[in-house]
């Protein structure tokens, strides 16, 4: 690895002795390939496996841009000279931190920094602004552009012409999260001349054209460990292969197995990291379990800190934590199943295995899905090594789904958690990028019912007579109005929606002074659609016909005219045309017709 030193002349003394003062002595590669070419004015396209140190290498000639341009001319404190835009809360922080670290320097005492996203009002962070201002903006895409657009005392973008570097960190994340038309209206405030850099793991046909829109000849810095794989080296990535109905028990198995210590565990949606979150404490009580996703807003910050600090736990999250985050020994990342898109397992699995040390990956697989293994070393040149694991009998899946229904018959919110978490998972697989082969109709349904536990199957129109079969039902029937919450309070205001409906027949919303009629099933909806999509193209073809009909009456009575009358009609058409065009009177067109005749 290349020292610091060996750029010297590119660094000035007081960044060297910055970086020096914390501790690093050596560059990564992409550090190396990178720092020089944003320090000569380049723009770049950064493409490297994560946890190879691509903070640091716009964090540094950041700082040096800064320092040359401070040099020369004094930054004043509402100049914004550098904007980092990050597409999480929780990586904007991440930056802001080690940003934060090399700002507590007397050296670099001269500029302002600020942190910039959600979690707290607009109103609060224009006020900081107008007040404060600041030289180094890092952000989120939605907190910036409300920034921008907000009309109020304080114009933001009248301070973005002093910018020297714009950067975007998981550049094609934040493509992928729909803030395409966001950086679109972002961009349009920021000045021509200024250096830009687009940083990720992975590159994209969306990274490519913004590359080519926003960038003025960019380079390319592709930064490899092993010449034909996107992850770390010392990354080890294996699969298994499991009926969906054991795939719970198979995870709490390899989990106690394995002694792990310190895993992300990643779930389809944030539905499903809610009923998890709520299920798996009862069946893995010596293990710390947190969980977090993307609709959880104050709380997010608070639980990773919880898990960074914690020596043994397990994190269920979603994809809202796959990108650049860097929590400290996480030796294992276990996944569900495969993500939504092929580029985010790099980054799933990139949370483990950073800083050169050793990580290890878990994919569980179906049978029907083995085919993923060549697709994603195709795709993302990332190669899976089968291991085996133990069958199960039903004597064990009847233990635990006895278990998991006995917690939701005590609280109706974990059985209302348990059908909302299997239709968005089921939603979420009907989605999937590689759906030519991770298919719903290939999915055996209620054996994933009975993976989850459910008390019974929920109406959609996936389910069928034979997902029906599959199903472990109850073994005595119950009243499913009966079941309570545990929240008092809960069960209290349920109770009289369910009295309010005996009496009327009607669900009262949230707002009580409204009411809602109770929904048909999905099943019932969807029928109800096809019937009038069916009765629909019967009346079009009715229609149909009976103007088929007309056009051959018409036909074969100009067929029965004989030459003499059909020239005579047209004669007749050609004297009312004249009329309508006031080339003849009134009188002329009656006599030509013998209307005035005797």
């Amino acid at each position: 690895m290349r020292k610091w030193a060996d750029i010297k002349p590119s660094l000035s003394g007081c960044t060297l002795k910055a970086i020096e003062s914390l501790g690093f002595t050596t560059m990564t590669p992409v550090q190396a390939a990178t720092i020089p070419l944003l320090l000569t004015s380049k723009d770049v396209v950064v493409e490297a496996v994560t946890g190879s140190g691509k903070t640091l290498a716009f964090l540094i000639p950041l700082i040096e841009i800064l320092l040359r341009r401070h040099n020369s001319e004094s930054f004043k404190k509402f100049e914004v000279g550098a904007l980092v835009i990050s597409p999480t809360r929780e990586l904007a922080i991440q930056t802001f931190e080690v940003l934060n670290v090399f700002m507590k320097l007397p050296e670099l005492s001269m500029f302002k920094h600020r942190l910039l996203v959600g979690g707290t009002s607009v109103e609060e962070d224009i006020k900081s602004l107008r007040e404060d201002g600041g030289n180094i903006f890092v952000c989120t895409p939605g907190r910036f552009q409300d920034l921008l657009e907000r009309k109020s005392d304080f114009n933001l973008s009248v301070h973005l012409k002093y910018l020297e570097l714009l950067v975007l960190d998981e550049a094609d994340r934040l493509l992928d999260l729909g803030f395409q038309n966001v950086l679109t209206t972002i961009l349009g405030y920021l000045p021509r001349q200024r250096r830009t850099g687009l940083f990720s793991a992975t590159q994209t046909k969306q990274l490519e054209d913004l590359a080519r829109a926003g960038l003025r000849n960019p380079v390319l810095v592709s930064v490899k460990e092993k010449k034909s794989m996107n992850t770390p080296e010392l990354l080890e990535n294996f699969y298994i292969i499991i009926p969906p109905e054991d795939k719970l028990l198979a995870l709490i198995t390899f989990i106690k197995k394995e002694k792990i210590k310190k895993a992300l565990l990643f779930l389809p949606t944030c539905a499903c990291v809610d009923y998890w979150g709520s299920v798996l404490p009862t069946l893995l009580p010596n293990i710390k379990l947190l969980s977090l996703h993307g609709k959880m807003k104050q709380k997010r910050p608070k639980i990773l800190e919880s898990f960074r600090e914690s020596e043994h736990a397990i994190l269920l999250c979603t994809d809202v934590l796959a990108r650049g985050i860097d929590i400290p020994e996480v030796d294992w990342v276990l996944q569900w199943e495969p993500p939504s898109n092929a580029a985010a397992l790099v980054h799933r699995a990139g949370r483990t295995a950073r800083g050169g040390l050793p990580g290890r990956c878990l994919l569980p697989l179906l049978a029907t899905e083995e085919e993923y293994v060549d697709f994603i070393f195709r795709n993302q040149k990332i190669c899976l090594e089968k291991i085996d694991i133990k069958s199960f009998n039903d004597e064990e899946r009847d233990r635990l789904i006895e278990k998991i229904r006995k917690l939701q018959l005590k609280d109706r919110d974990i059985y209302d958690k348990g059908l909302k978490a299997f239709v968005s998972h089921v939603r979420a697989y009907s989605k999937h990028e590689c759906s030519l082969l991770l298919q719903v109709k290939d999915l055996s349904l209620g054996q994933v019912a009975n993976c989850y536990g459910l008390l019974k199957l929920p109406k959609m129109p996936e389910i069928t007579v034979k997902h029906q079969e599959e199903f472990k039902s109850l073994k005595k029937e119950i009243d499913f109005n009966l079941i309570p919450y545990k929240d008092k309070q809960k069960e209290a205001s349920r109770k009289n929606k369910c009295e309010v409906f005996k009496e009327t027949g009607q669900w009262l919303c949230k707002n009580k002074k409204r009411r809602m009629q109770q929904t048909e099933s999905w099943q019932l909806s969807k029928q109800s659609k096809l019937e009038k999509r069916e009765k629909k193209k019967e009346r079009k073809e009715k229609k149909g016909k009976i103007q088929v009909g007309a056009i051959k009456k018409i036909k074969k009575r100009k067929s029965q005219l004989s030459k003499e009358e059909m020239d005579e009609l047209l004669k007749d058409v050609a004297l009312c045309k004249k009329l309508r065009q006031k080339k003849i009177s009134q009188n002329d067109f009656d006599e030509e017709f013998g209307i005035n005749s005797d």
